[in-house]
C-alpha cells in the first residue's frame, strides 16, 4: 500500500520485484550510468541543484503530478507543470530541512476580482482553515468604487451628512429647503380699552330636567360647507353671562342642503330668542329655524331656478310668505303652550346660496334684529336694509345667473331691497297667512371674488357696529381670500368686548 493508503496498481508491483527480486538475473556491466546507484546520485545532484527553488509535496504515487491551474499567477501563459522528482520514503531529504508546502484552495470566484501581479507565496505547513465566506454583492452607493475600499464610519449620522454643492450646478442629494412655517394665527382674547367681566370659558352648566335630555342645548355648534365659488362657516356659542349663570343658548342655527349638483340649495338659518334669561327662548328660536328649513326644503327647486334666473320679484314674494306661514306657527304654538305670541318668538335671518358655480347671487331674507355685512377691499359694509314704510320699494332688480341686466347699486354690485308686504300670489303657498309685527327684510347681490359676507345675530352684530377695535381686527384677520378653518373661525368670533356679553352667531361666506 502507498504511504496515503491506496493499493498500488499492478503494473507498480511488477516494477517493485523487478528491482528487488534475487531471483532476477543481474544484468552486467553497461556503459550507460543507469544502475541504481548512479539514479541516486543523478536525484540528489538535482535536488541540491534546485535548493533555493519551492517543490509541491512529493506524492505517494511515483508519477508526475502538476500543479492546480488556479495557482498559476492570473495573466501568465500557461506552461508545462514543473516536474516532481520522486525518492524513497527511507531515503533522507537531501539539503537543509525546509517546511513543506501545499497548495492553497482554489479561490472562490467573485464578480470582479481585483487583478493580481503574482502568484500567492506559498503557506507554513498548518492546520487546515476552511475557505472564507464568498464577498458581499457590490454596494450601490454611487459614492463608493465598485471595487474601492470601505470608506470609514462618518462622524455623525449619514441623514446630516451632505454632498459640498459645485458651482453652478444643484445637488440632487440635498434635501430641499424646508418651507417657512406660515405665521402664527393670534389667539382669541378680547379688544377694547378694558377686558369684559366675565371669564373666557364656560363656567356653569345649564339645570337640567331629566324628562327632557332630548331638549339639551349644547354650548356651542360649528359647521361649514364648500361648494361652487364660496366657502361657507358657521358657529354658534353661548355668551359669556349666559355661561357663567349656568343659562342655555338662546341662539339657534341651522345648516341645510336641499337638491344634488348644480340645483342644490343651501339654507343658513340664524334665530335669536327673546330676552336675556327669558323662558323658552331657545326653543322658539330652534322651532323657526326648523320650519323655515321645511318651507325651504319642499319649495327648493323652484328657489333654485329663480335665484340663478334673476327673478327678483318671485324670490322676493315667495321668501315672504315662507317667512310668514313659519311665524304662524310659531304663534299657534305659544297658544298651545298659553303664551303671549311675543313670548314665544324669536328674530330670523336667513341666507340662501346656490351650488352653481356659474351663480354668484346671494340671497338675504328674514325678520328682527341682527346684522348682514360685507368686507370688501379690507373694509366693512353694513348691508343691512333700512326700515321703510310698508310697500316700499328700493333698488333695482337683481342680476342672477343669464340676467343682462347692468349692474347697479353702490360698489357696482347688483342688490335689491323690499321692506313691505307684496300682495300678489306667492307661487310657494296656498293660504294667506297674517304678517309678523315685524317688518320682512329682503336683499340679494351679486359677490364678487375676494368678498366676505357676514351674518350674524345681535350678540356680534351691536359689538361690531360699536366697537371700532373688534371691526379692525376681523378685517385684519378675514382680508386674506382664503376661508379660516373651523377652529379658526370659531375663535375669530369669540373675540369679547367688554360690556357685550349676549350670544352670537355668524355666518361667514368666503368669495374665491
Amino acid at each position: 500500500m502507498s504511504q496515503q493508503g491506496e493499493r498500488p496498481a499492478a503494473h507498480e508491483d511488477d516494477w517493485w520485484r523487478r528491482l528487488y527480486d534475487d531471483s532476477a538475473p543481474d544484468t552486467g556491466a553497461s556503459h550507460a550510468a543507469d544502475s541504481l546507484d548512479d539514479r541516486f546520485d543523478s536525484a540528489s545532484d538535482a535536488v541540491r541543484s534546485g535548493a533555493g527553488e519551492t517543490y509541491e509535496a512529493a506524492p505517494a504515487v511515483p508519477g508526475p503530478r502538476a500543479v492546480p491551474p488556479a495557482v498559476q499567477a492570473a495573466g501568465a501563459p500557461p506552461g508545462p507543470p514543473p516536474e516532481v522528482l520522486v525518492r524513497a520514503p527511507w531515503e533522507p531529504q537531501a539539503g537543509p530541512s525546509r517546511p513543506r508546502t501545499f497548495s492553497p484552495p482554489a479561490p472562490v470566484p467573485a464578480p470582479e476580482p481585483p487583478p493580481a501581479e503574482a502568484a500567492e507565496p506559498p503557506l507554513p505547513d498548518r492546520p487546515f482553515v476552511p475557505p472564507p465566506p464568498p464577498p458581499p454583492p457590490p454596494s450601490t452607493d454611487p459614492r463608493l468604487a465598485p471595487d474601492g475600499p470601505v470608506p470609514p464610519l462618518p462622524r455623525r449620522p449619514v441623514t446630516e451628512r451632505q454632498e459640498p454643492e459645485r458651482p453652478g450646478t444643484g445637488n440632487p442629494a440635498a434635501p430641499a429647503p424646508a418651507a417657512e412655517p406660515p405665521a402664527p394665527r393670534p389667539p382669541a382674547g378680547h379688544v377694547g380699552a378694558r377686558p369684559p367681566t366675565y371669564e373666557a370659558e364656560p363656567t356653569a352648566l345649564p339645570a337640567t330636567d331629566p324628562h327632557a335630555l332630548d331638549r339639551l342645548v349644547p354650548d356651542t355648534v360649528l359647521d361649514g360647507a364648500r361648494y361652487g365659488t364660496y366657502t361657507l362657516r358657521a358657529a354658534s356659542a353661548r355668551g359669556d353671562s349666559a355661561r357663567f349663570r349656568g343659562e342655555p343658548r338662546r341662539d339657534a342655527l341651522l345648516t341645510a342642503r336641499f337638491g344634488s349638483a348644480e340645483s342644490a340649495l343651501v339654507l343658513v338659518a340664524v334665530a335669536a330668542g327673546g330676552a336675556r334669561g327669558a323662558e323658552g327662548a331657545h326653543p322658539a328660536a330652534s322651532d323657526a329655524c326648523h320650519w323655515i328649513g321645511e318651507a325651504v326644503g319642499r319649495s327648493h327647486a323652484r328657489l333654485s331656478d329663480d335665484i340663478r334666473a334673476g327673478r327678483r320679484g318671485d324670490l322676493k314674494s315667495g321668501l315672504q310668505r315662507l317667512t310668514d306661514r313659519s311665524y304662524g306657527k310659531l304663534r299657534a304654538r305659544a297658544a298651545e303652550l298659553g303664551l303671549e305670541p311675543h313670548a314665544y318668538t324669536a328674530g330670523l335671518r336667513c341666507l340662501l346660496l346656490s351650488a352653481d358655480p356659474d351663480c354668484r347671487t346671494r340671497v338675504f331674507f328674514g325678520i328682527g334684529a341682527g346684522g348682514l355685512f360685507r368686507l370688501r377691499d379690507g373694509s366693512w359694509q353694513d348691508l343691512e336694509p333700512a326700515a321703510a314704510r310698508p310697500g316700499a320699494l328700493t333698488g333695482e332688480p337683481v342680476a342672477g345667473s343669464g340676467s343682462m341686466a347692468p349692474e347697479s347699486g353702490p360698489g357696482g354690485d347688483r342688490l335689491t331691497m323690499d321692506l313691505g308686504i307684496t300682495t300678489a300670489p306667492g307661487p310657494y303657498v296656498e293660504d294667506p297667512i297674517p304678517p309678523p309685527a315685524e317688518p320682512f327684510r329682503f336683499r340679494a347681490s351679486v359677490a364678487r371674488p375676494g368678498d366676505t359676507l357676514l351674518l350674524c345675530s345681535t350678540g356680534l352684530s351691536e359689538p361690531l357696529r360699536g366697537e371700532p377695535a373688534l371691526a379692525e381686527e376681523l378685517a385684519e384677520r378675514w382680508t386674506p381670500a382664503e376661508a379660516p378653518g373651523l377652529g379658526a373661525f370659531l375663535a375669530d368670533t369669540q373675540l369679547r368686548v367688554a360690556g357685550y356679553a349676549d350670544d352670537r352667531t355668524a355666518v361667514g361666506v368666503w368669495e374665491a
